[in-house]
């Protein structure tokens, strides 16, 4: 592990909880193990390794964000994405493939929304020319996809550009119409929701904007 890793992992494990493991074992399931850090001490520990590591370029910032997902432990994989949240700006439309497999492994929105509203999001916003074209095109197949967590990445990738008065709401509303090609699900799914929570987020400040198909 790098030492970087190993500070983020030790620190976790120091700001432990055993009611709060228990708490977070009940409320997510027991898809992964829980310390029982809170959400406050994630975000810290993360603010302090970035601190003590200064200056790490883009390889380091996203092997580091492979380093700590990979062991199954929900404060670790949060502490990832609070490390890309951090570092955003040097992330490229190759790193969705990255993106893409944590996704595929989270099954939390705590843990898919941030990936996609404060990561996805911001990256392809900053892309043009062919690599947009490149990054549009992995969305709308991630909207396609089997993976429900997927499809809802895909959805709330622009949430947080589509709130401040900007953001790609024909690549939205494209998604929307390919999920809802999709054999029907129960109104609550997580796809279904992220349909929903968009649409909420948008409706007061710019009604303008809805959606031409019935959902």
């Amino acid at each position: 592990m790098s030492a970087a890793g190993e500070f983020v992992d030790d620190t976790l494990q120091r700001e432990s909880s055993w009611y709060r493991a228990e708490d977070m074992r009940h409320r997510f399931g027991g898809r992964m193990q829980y310390y029982g850090a809170s959400v406050g001490a994630v975000r810290g520990t993360v603010r302090d390794a970035l601190r003590r590591h200064p200056g790490l370029a883009h390889d380091e910032v996203t092997a580091l964000s492979s380093e700590l997902w990979e062991v199954p432990v929900y404060e670790r994989r949060l502490a990832a994405v609070v490390l890309l949240q951090s570092k955003v700006e040097l992330l490229t439309n190759s790193d969705l493939t990255r993106i893409e497999g944590f996704v595929r492994e989270a099954h939390l929105p705590t843990l898919v929304d941030p990936l996609a509203v404060d990561v996805v999001g911001p990256l392809v916003e900053r892309l043009a020319g062919q690599p947009r074209l490149r990054a549009d095109a992995v969305l709308d197949r991630w909207a396609g996809d089997p993976d429900v967590w997927l499809r809802r990445a895909s959805l709330m990738a622009p949430l947080r550009a589509l709130k401040t008065g900007g953001g790609d709401w024909d690549g939205f509303a494209r998604r929307a119409g390919i999920v809802a090609d999709l054999p029907p699900r129960p109104d609550n799914s997580p796809d279904q929701e992220a349909i929903m929570a968009v649409l909420e987020a948008v409706a007061e400040r710019r009604p303008e904007l809805r959606l031409s198909f019935r959902r």
